[in-house]
């Protein structure tokens, strides 16, 4: 996939493995879903047995009234089929869904701990096709499809059973069709497995040509290519479609294999009950019982043949979630040392993303316990690249980052976001009471702290709600702007009150009207905070108490903002520039 780097896929072996695992850790719902079923499918038998005794006992002239009993049996064992088969059908949905949802949950909280130059190489597409399409396949299945190859699975040994219970020849010659079904699936299945990982990947890569061109759809439009986006689209969807045409042409090649085999064992079912009657081995009504088993298990092996079609497509997906799982932990030594400080050191820091190119060049840098640095330059120069690394949100090719003394790589990750916070510009509100938006960083925090952090950073207009903090708040509730979205994320900054806070162009969004505000709001947030600045604007570096200038990766200048305009440097040059710019406006 052309500029991005999907997350890996497991392996089948992994996958069973995972998936045994899963039913091993849920065994008395799995060993009462097998009893529910051995149970349905021997009711299922009987009518058919029954059946056979009847055809004997007519053929020896027994009375009328032998119907009643026949009638009776098959009554009892129809309503005693019925109740199994729907409590075992439940048992495996309800088993399933218990699976699927641990599975859902693992996966976005490993996803939620991902490096973000990991995500962002992946494409927010493949993992979003992941836990949106690759779950409902899966949900599909566990709900339709795995009940049904259960119950099939089982009457099909059951059924065997009884063939072989009425005569063993009988049975054997039933047996026949075995062959033949192998065959079938030893030619479906080699062809169809890789069509249906592809089907998955074609459909992460639609979902990720479409994500984009949504996120990006104002700059489509203000550049005029949406026909450029429309054809990419356009292109995944039809790679998608034509892999989907091509494993329904495959699958119908299947199931007439499929018929095949039903008919050659039928046929040798009723050639040797011929012949075994005829020299009086068995009796014409077990004769019948056997072909009327073997008939019956058209539709349970149809099923399970052409289910094949439904289980490798869940298959695939599994694979593709337990590949979200199975992702490597950038390698740490926890120690159990925490940070006596916010002291920040990087040492040694280099970084590429794609293994060739570096972005950062062995920089080394110190922030003092309490200090506030902005970084500034160009485009490209490796500001933001830089506060991730410092935030742990990217792991450095090279080199080491303290926090406090100690390593970001001796810290466990949830002790990483205990000591350090990140603010960007993009900031996501989410759906629900406001309150518990803020909670986010303090689930414990009480109605005062809230209000408290909310007055920190100047956020009065929450007294404005028709709710207060208890309003509804994001999709489906009230929208916030950008700048009030900002203020939530500062206040739980204050809430979450870590050591190190990291702002990356955390007000660039506001606009030239609510810029003054939140930079007041960010100054107040990171009171008392060692604090690194990603400056979108540079009267963010005037009030720090360094600016640190890079380009290429490497730190050209640093200072304090009136000792670099004096130099005459780059940063002088950045200056004028912004400062020409206001005068413009």
């Amino acid at each position: 996939m052309t500029g991005t780097d999907l997350l890996p896929i497991a392996s089948g072996g992994r996958s069973g493995r995972f998936l045994l695992r899963e039913l091993a850790g849920h065994r008395a719902a799995t060993l009462g879903a097998v009893v529910l079923g051995i149970v349905a499918a021997a009711a299922t038998v009987v009518p058919v047995y029954v059946f056979g005794v009847l055809v004997d006992r007519v053929t020896e002239g027994a009375p009328a009234s032998t119907i009643v009993g026949v009638v009776a049996v098959i009554v009892v064992a129809a309503v005693v089929g019925g109740v199994f088969t729907g409590l075992g059908a439940y048992t495996v949905a309800l088993l399933g869904e218990r699976i699927l949802a641990s599975l859902r949950e693992r996966v976005v909280a490993r996803a939620l701990t991902l490096p973000v130059d990991r995500l962002d190489r992946a494409g927010r597409g493949d993992l979003l096709s992941r836990v949106g399409d690759d779950v409902a396949v899966m949900a599909k299945s566990l709900s339709e499809v795995v009940p049904q190859i259960l119950a099939a699975v089982l009457l099909v040994v059951v059924s065997i059973a009884a063939m072989l219970g009425v005569d063993w020849r009988l049975g054997l010659a039933g047996m026949v069709a075995i062959p033949l079904y192998v065959m079938a699936l030893r030619w479906y299945l080699p062809r169809s497995a890789p069509l249906y990982a592809s089907e998955r990947v074609a459909m992460g890569e639609r979902a990720q040509a479409l994500v984009s061109s949504m996120q990006g759809a104002r700059t489509v439009r203000a550049y005029g290519v949406e026909s450029e986006h429309l054809s990419r689209i356009d292109a995944a969807s039809a790679g998608a479609r034509d892999i989907a045409v091509t494993v329904f042409r495959l699958f119908t090649r299947f199931g007439s294999r499929s018929n095949r085999a039903e008919c050659v064992g039928l046929s040798v079912v009723l050639l040797a009950g011929f012949l075994l009657v005829r020299d009086g081995s068995v009796t014409v009504g077990e004769t019948t019982a056997a072909a009327l088993l073997f008939h019956r298990l058209f539709n349970p092996i149809g099923m399970l043949m052409y289910s094949f079609d439904d289980v490798q497509s869940a298959g695939a997906s599994l694979a593709r979630l337990v590949g979200v799982l199975d992702l490597p932990d950038a390698p740490r030594t926890v120690t159990g040392r925490e940070p006596g400080s916010g002291r920040v050191e990087l040492v040694g820091i280099r970084h590429s993303y794609d293994g060739v190119h570096e972005v950062i060049h062995g920089l080394d840098l110190t922030v003092a316990n309490g200090e506030t640095v902005a970084l500034v330059g160009s485009t490209g120069a490796g500001k933001s690249t830089l506060a991730a690394i410092v935030a742990g949100s990217t792991e450095p090719t090279a080199g080491t980052v303290r926090i406090g003394g100690v390593p970001l790589t001796e810290l466990a990750a949830d002790r990483v976001r205990r000591h350090v916070a990140v603010v960007s510009q993009e900031v996501h509100v989410f759906a629900g009471p406001l309150i518990d938006d803020l909670r986010l960083a303090a689930p414990d925090a009480s109605d005062d702290e809230v209000q408290a952090a909310l007055d920190r950073v100047g956020a009065g207009w929450v007294a404005d709600l028709p709710d207060w903090v208890h309003t509804v708040v994001g999709e489906g509730g009230l929208a916030l702007t950008a700048a009030r979205a900002q203020h939530v994320a500062l206040a739980r900054l204050v809430l979450a009150d870590p050591a190190v806070a990291v702002l990356d162009e955390a007000t660039a969004e506001a606009g030239s009207a609510g810029a003054r505000d939140l930079e007041d709001a960010a100054r107040a947030a990171t009171r008392g905070r060692t604090t690194i600045v990603v400056a979108h604007r540079l009267t963010q570096a005037a009030a720090a108490d360094r600016v640190v200038v890079l380009e290429h990766g490497r730190i050209v200048e640093q200072g304090s903002h009136d000792d670099l305009v004096r130099a005459g440097g780059r940063y002088h040059d950045l200056w004028s520039a912004w400062s020409r710019s206001l005068a413009d406006r």
